[in-house]
């Protein structure tokens, strides 16, 4: 089946980043028709669509419109629903493999920010704010020329398109921290604290930035509304199974021939993907291959055929995530990778909980001993206790996600850790496991 792209339509075209190819290619008429609709209605329409968030949870986004509290009609409001709402989004892109939103920001920031503006109006917002990591200098550029364009053409500021609709839009670069990804320590970011994640609840729909509602949404999610708002509900739908549907941007990278961004409807296979990608690279095979990035747990080839989308990757035992595919064949080491990815996490580490910042430390000490021949059969027992006391025990997902690799290499391929243990290790390891029978005469 001929695939049609939606989100990654316009990047093939001629300096694609401008607002004049944009409009040439039917940019800002969802918003035209999102600023005739009551915000009400925009918002039961991304709901019915069943868009959910591309940022690696999943969650429904029109639900999570939908706690933002609004005034009753009427009635004088209070408490929350008398604050401001903000809308900030997340284009903190910094997981190893992770790299759609920066793609889709260079190529194509208007639909950014169109969807941006049709966001903010629907929860009733006057600010939203892009965070873009530090590093992406490049996109930042980009999209502080692209929102000056917007300005300068009616789309944002004051009574925008004639509809008495305020809205400002600021781009805020930060320092480079991955746990900045992390929405609530994004927040404390923006209000200039160090990144550190909040406890919750409350939850930022109801105490988010400076105390205020907020919704916090990623690119690529955002990026899909104005084409919910132009084709409707049922339209999003045809793409992909019933309960993740829509276009999504697939990020293939490693040991294939052609890496790259590619667009198809949720739900497309390892299997078919790689065949868009060319396959691994020749005279080589499929070893182990992530699906949403390093914080996701390892897929191996008998997971070609698992459908890519939120409900099916995490009944085969993964999350879907990111859909970072990075792939890997068999010259690469599980334990050499899975050293570098802890290695990351080890110090991206906040610093905030315990066992993220003792476990993630402990955890790449294991790792390097095994990997270097130094390890012992015990290492292999006390990777698994470390995880476990990780696991859903740290402040954040940065810790569940730093034990993934770990805990699933070592489900798929122990052996390979064995290898690398000294001699007598292993002939200890296989003493350990040849048990004697119950009963045996002493």
């Amino acid at each position: 089946m001929p695939l049609t792209p939606v989100l990654t339509t316009r990047w093939g075209a001629d300096r694609s980043w401008r607002l004049s190819t944009y409009e040439s290619l039917e940019g800002y008429a969802a918003l035209r028709t999102a600023l005739s609709m009551q915000p009400d209605e925009l918002v039961t329409l991304v709901k019915d669509s069943g868009l959910r968030g591309r940022g690696g949870a999943g969650f429904p986004t029109g639900m999570k419109w939908s706690f933002i509290p609004q005034p009753k009609p009427g009635e004088e409001p209070t408490g929350p629903a008398a604050l401001p709402k903000y809308l900030v989004v997340n284009a903190d892109e910094g997981e190893p493999g992770t790299c759609k939103d920066l793609p889709l920001m260079m190529a194509d920031p208007h639909s950014l920010i169109e969807g941006v503006i049709i966001s903010s109006y629907a929860i009733r917002s006057k600010l939203a704010v892009i965070y873009v990591r530090g590093e992406a200098v490049h996109a930042h550029r980009r999209l502080m020329n692209a929102v000056g364009e917007a300005y300068a053409a009616g789309y944002l500021g004051r009574d925008i398109l004639g509809s008495g609709y305020d809205l400002d839009l600021i781009v805020h670069a930060g320092a480079g921290a991955y746990i900045c990804g992390e929405e609530t320590a994004l927040l404390d970011s923006l209000e200039g604290y160090r990144g550190q994640p909040r406890l919750k609840p409350p939850f930022p729909a109801v105490a988010g930035l400076y105390g205020a509602p907020t919704v916090i949404n990623n690119v690529e999610t955002l990026a899909s509304v104005p084409f919910v708002v132009r084709g409707g509900a049922e339209w999003f739908k045809a793409f992909g199974p019933e309960k993740s549907p829509g276009p999504k941007i697939y990020s293939l990278s490693g040991r294939v021939v052609r890496p790259g961004q590619y667009e198809a409807p949720m739900g497309t296979t390892m299997r078919e993907l790689l065949e868009m990608a060319g396959g691994v690279r020749p005279g080589h095979r499929l070893k182990f291959w992530t699906p949403g990035g390093s914080s996701t747990p390892y897929f191996t080839a008998e997971h070609l055929d698992v459908p890519l989308d939120f409900d099916s990757v995490a009944a085969a035992g993964s999350m879907l995530g990111t859909t970072a595919l990075m792939v890997f064949d068999e010259t690469d080491s599980i334990v050499e990778a899975t050293l570098r990815f802890t290695e990351f996490y080890a110090h991206e580490s906040c610093g905030k909980c315990t066992p993220c910042r003792e476990g993630t430390y402990w955890l790449v000490q294991i790792l390097e001993r095994i990997a270097h021949g130094r390890g012992t059969a015990q290492d292999l027992d006390i990777l698994v206790d470390t995880c476990d006391n990780i696991l859903g025990r740290s402040f954040c997902a940065l810790g569940d996600g730093a034990t993934s690799c770990i805990t699933s290499s070592l489900k798929y391929f122990r052996d390979d850790y064995v290898a690398l243990l000294p001699p007598e290790e292993q002939a200890r390891l296989g003493r350990s496991l040849r048990l004697e029978p119950v009963g045996a005469a002493s």
